[in-house]
C-alpha cells in the first residue's frame, strides 16, 4: 500500500533527460529501474514509448496485472470490467472519456498485461519543458500517463 507512482515518474523524467538511459529503460525496465534505486518486483515490466505516431495504453483483460512496484496500487477503474474489455475494442472512445483526444493519424497500441509480464508507458515529452530539471519534469508524470490513458501534463498545468 507504501507504492506511489513516484519511482515510475523518475524513470520517465530520467528517459526524457538521458538518451542512454532511455534505451535501457525501452530495452529492460526492472534492471534500469534498479540503476535508479527502485525494486520493479520479480516480474519482468517492458515499457514501450509513444512517438509521434503511437499512442501506447494498458490493460490486463483477464485480471487486473500491474505494475505496482513502479506505479502504486492499481485505480478502480483498470480492474473493471468495463475498462479491461472495453480498452481492446475501442481505445479511442474510452481515452475519449478519460480526456485523452488521440488524433486518428495516430495509431493506438493496446497492451495486454498477464502475469508473466506487466508493462508501463513512456509517454512523450511535453513542449516546452527543455529548461526543467529531472524532479520537475517527474512532477509532470502522472500514473495515467504512464497506463496510457492521459497525457503527461505541460509546465504551465
Amino acid at each position: 500500500d507504501s507504492r506511489t507512482p513516484a519511482a515510475g515518474a523518475r524513470l520517465v523524467a530520467r528517459a526524457w533527460t538521458d538518451a542512454d538511459f532511455r534505451t535501457r529503460l525501452l530495452e529492460d525496465t526492472n534492471s534500469a529501474a534498479a540503476e535508479l534505486g527502485f525494486d520493479a518486483g520479480p516480474i519482468p515490466i517492458r515499457t514501450v514509448a509513444d512517438t509521434p505516431d503511437t499512442h501506447n495504453v494498458i490493460v490486463c483483460t483477464l485480471c487486473s496485472c500491474y505494475p505496482r512496484f513502479l506505479l502504486g496500487l492499481p485505480p478502480d477503474w483498470y480492474k473493471s470490467r468495463a475498462y479491461r474489455s472495453r480498452m481492446v475494442r475501442e481505445p479511442r472512445a474510452v481515452l475519449a472519456e478519460f480526456g485523452t483526444r488521440i488524433p486518428d493519424a495516430v495509431t493506438v497500441r493496446v497492451h495486454d498485461s498477464t502475469a508473466e509480464l506487466r508493462y508501463m508507458v513512456l509517454p512523450m515529452r511535453p513542449p516546452a519543458t527543455e529548461e526543467m530539471d529531472e524532479a520537475a519534469l517527474a512532477g509532470l508524470v502522472t500514473r495515467d500517463c504512464m497506463i496510457g490513458v492521459a497525457l503527461p501534463r505541460g509546465p504551465q498545468d
